[in-house]
């Protein structure tokens, strides 16, 4: 098991990636923690990996709230000694051409996707420091982390930042043995995705079929939607990469729309 005992927060993982991280983990031995704005959904999804015979907890986390990021570390490393692996996967999408773009919703987006990252790495960083063992700090980027899109300003720019704040992390947490990189993954049907097509099809005044084969995966090299297994399997190879040899990347996963 690659993950065994290791304490893995993973943020917004009541839904979509973060559930699909969160049982990939379970899967490889790791004590799983559900972070999620919905305590009752984060409840649900602990239960159901504990139901399957694996470890795990929940805790209520609003990731823009520096009080309850800190206070829900800390009830973790009370249950289970420290943090070994964050996921800070939290993250909304809203869709707006830049002069119409209301600034609360720009100022919305940065907070959940920058200062929800940038709030669970402070709170992790002196857990993994404190035990000797180091850590793996994983961000969800996108290929927007690399690439822009119409109507995605807040989310490309947001995307784009967590680049720079994984290089500094990497490059701070690397006498501590703590690692940070970044997965980009393209299109991935959850939740998030399926409230975008319609929302782009009003947009772009085109049909939700057109949106999925003409904006989405236009660029794939098999018109294929990234899914949410192999956005996991790239987060089990970070979190149980064990030396520094791999930290300060972005690895894109996108059936080839933007390739490096």
């Amino acid at each position: 098991m690659k993950l065994k005992d290791k304490v893995c927060i993973v943020t917004g993982a009541a839904s979509g990636i973060g559930k699909e991280i969160a049982r990939t983990y379970a899967r490889e031995g790791g004590r799983v923690v559900i972070a999620d704005l919905n305590k009752a959904a984060a409840q649900a999804a602990a239960d159901e990996i504990v139901q399957s015979g694996g470890s795990a907890m929940a805790v209520a986390m609003d990731v823009t709230d520096e009080g309850q990021v800190n206070a829900a570390v800390a009830e973790v490393v009370a249950a289970y000694g420290g943090v070994d692996v964050l996921v800070s996967n939290a993250g909304v999408q809203i869709v707006h051409p830049v002069e119409e773009f209301p600034f609360a919703e720009w100022k919305k987006m940065l907070a959940i996707h920058l200062d929800g990252a940038f709030l669970t790495t402070k709170a992790v960083m002196p857990h993994m420091q404190q035990s000797g063992r180091g850590g793996s700090i994983i961000y969800m980027g996108s290929v927007h982390s690399k690439e822009a899109s119409v109507l995605k300003s807040a989310y490309v720019t947001a995307k784009h930042g967590l680049i720079g704040l994984c290089k500094t992390v990497a490059k701070e947490g690397g006498k501590h043995r703590i690692r940070a990189n970044v997965i980009c993954p393209g299109f991935v049907r959850t939740p998030l995705v399926e409230k975008q097509i319609p929302e782009q099809a009003q947009a772009l005044g085109i049909s939700e079929d057109d949106v999925i084969k003409k904006v989405m995966l236009k660029d794939t090299v098999d018109g294929e939607f990234t899914t949410v297994q192999d956005v996991a399997q790239v987060a089990l190879l970070f979190a149980g990469f064990e030396t520094n040899a791999l930290t300060g990347q972005s690895l894109v996963v996108s059936h080839g729309w933007f390739m490096q």
